[in-house]
Parts: C-alpha cells; structure tokens; sequence
C-alpha cells in the first residue's frame, strides 16, 4: 500500500470519530509517517484525547495513557525494578513509556525531573534503568497534550524536551 493510501485510509478512520480537526487529523499523520512526535494544544473539550486514542485504533497500534500529575514520578513512566520474592531477584516492570502510541495527557502538570524521563524514549526509542537498556516496541509515537489557559500549577517544558517534538498543533473550536 502507498503512503498516500496509507494516510488516506487513517484520515478516513479518525474523521469517523473526530468532526472539525481536519487540519490537525493532517499534521498528525504527517509526524506518524516522519517518525516524529506531536504536542496537541488546546483547551478542554476539543477531542486531544479522542484524537489519540483513535489515531491509535485506526492504525492497529497498542496505546496507553499517562495523566502527568505534580506528584508523578519518573519510574511511573518508564517502569522500575522490583524484587521477585519468588525468584529471588529483581524483576524489571514495564511502565507504560513500552507501548506504539503514548498519549502524555496534561505534561506541563508534572515536574521537570519527571518531564525529563522521556528524553531518552523519544529521541532513541529505548530506555535505560540501572544501567541496562530496554527497547521500545516500533513504531513508537508520543502524543503530548497541554492545556493554554491554565498555567497555575504547571512547570515549562525543558528546552531538550520540546526540541524533542516535531510538531505543536494548536487544536481550535471547529
């Protein structure tokens, strides 16, 4: 199947769902087929979420949510080491950074530190806990969302961060 086709028959699927978002459905299908990563900007209600969540079901990817909160944690992200009483060792648990499709809901509510725990995901598409490397299942994309009217209780995205994003979208009333 061609690239045009492939795009097409995903805009077709999303506009199923998502009503008014054209120009956004576009450009998030263009950061999906370049490799990229997108911040979807909007205020409440203007289906950032339902975008993800269907763009994620139209292309047959595994999707999973994180809501960044002030009190989240980098582990909660990447995932972390925990003994097996069991077997006697540390195991190491997935967070949900180990999935195609990561919706990163409200990630200017989350402190840097935490913010940061993506860098390395985004840009290399593994993670590195305890000094061992694990790899993020392909094709990988992170979806970020953040609300432009509330700014009270958020913290400014790192400089690496957003450099890490191809897009900004600015999700608008239709």
């Amino acid at each position: 199947m061609a690239i045009k086709e492939f795009a097409e028959k995903i805009k077709n699927e999303l506009l199923k769902v998502i009503t008014g978002q054209d120009e956004a459905i576009d450009q998030v299908i263009l950061a999906f087929l370049a490799g990229g990563h997108v911040i979807l900007e909007g205020v409440p209600g203007l289906a950032k979420t339902a975008l993800a969540k269907s763009f994620a079901r139209a292309i047959g990817a595994e999707f999973s949510r994180i809501q960044f909160t002030p009190d989240l944690m980098p582990s909660d992200i990447v995932g972390t080491n925990v003994f097996d009483l069991k077997q006697s060792r540390f195991v190491f648990n997935k967070g949900p950074v180990f999935t195609n499709i990561l919706l990163a809901d409200e990630i200017n509510r989350t402190s840097p530190k935490t913010q940061s725990a993506l860098l390395e995901v985004m840009q290399e598409k593994q993670v590195t806990v305890e000094g061992k490397r694990y790899s993020i299942p392909l094709p990988f994309m992170v979806l970020a969302t953040q609300n432009p009217i509330e700014f009270e209780g958020t913290y400014p995205l790192p400089e690496a961060q957003i450099d890490r994003f191809l897009l900004k979208i600015l999700i608008n009333y239709p």
